[in-house]
């Protein structure tokens, strides 16, 4: 049993590492920070990347944990949560696939009204949302945590830890990627930066396709038991 709770939370760590590491991309994101906080000291820079950092945990743990519970509240099934997911996730690849290194960011255009002056009030809003972490990592989040669950409760626990400890992990990525980002774009340059964003999207696709199939298999299965069920009653 021991064994069995370790391979859900390392599949859950594994699943949620691989699906929104490239959603949240901190190595993306960095530039858009730096950016807006040109002219801010060292250490204020550290202080609002720690705490975008934590706002981003939070921020997503809650989507996870309570997202599902939302949906059953409105009556939302499962398998369409993760065609829906599954849809968005290959459309923010696919947008990554075809991004090239000198399209600007549509969250760029907040940088321009941002000044140095702002930084502590606005840690939260527009450092962690929408910069760091936007609607659509949020509904990813959603569709995530409902993919983790499980009809043994111990089983889901697990993959939620997992899942726990896999947003801490990209916490603390986002977090170094803003306090040393210009260390960070430096080390990679451009043509690196390219290649980091052409295979986490890659991966992202391949992930997005998963959970549709899932979800269709899903759908079919509940489509092929209706008679059966109209057999019995």
């Amino acid at each position: 049993m021991t064994t069995e709770l370790l391979l859900a939370a390392a599949k859950g760590f594994l699943f949620v590492l691989a699906t929104m590491l490239p959603i949240l991309n901190p190595a993306a994101t960095a530039p858009i920070f730096l950016s807006m906080t040109d002219g801010a000291s060292a250490a204020t820079r550290t202080l609002l990347a720690r705490r975008i950092a934590r706002n981003m945990f939070w921020l997503m743990t809650g989507s996870m944990l309570i997202g599902s519970y939302v949906l059953d509240f409105f009556g939302i099934s499962l398998p369409i949560v993760r065609i829906g997911g599954g849809l968005l996730l290959a459309s923010v690849a696919w947008r990554l696939l075809g991004a090239t290194p000198s399209t600007p960011d549509s969250r760029a255009a907040l940088a321009e009204a941002y000044t140095p002056d702002h930084a502590h009030r606005q840690a939260f809003y527009p450092l962690t949302f929408p910069i760091s972490c936007g609607p659509a990592s949020i509904s990813v989040a959603i569709t995530v945590g409902v993919s983790l669950h499980d009809v043994r409760m111990v089983l889901s626990l697990a993959r939620m830890g997992g899942a726990l400890l896999a947003l801490a992990l990209i916490g603390v990525l986002l977090y170094l990627a803003f306090r040393y980002g210009e260390h960070f774009l430096r080390l990679i340059g451009e043509a690196g930066t390219a290649v980091f964003l052409r295979l986490t999207a890659f991966i992202l696709l391949c992930l997005g396709v998963q959970i549709v199939w899932d979800g269709v298999s899903e759908l079919l299965l509940e489509v092929m038991s209706v008679p059966t069920h109209l057999v019995a009653a």
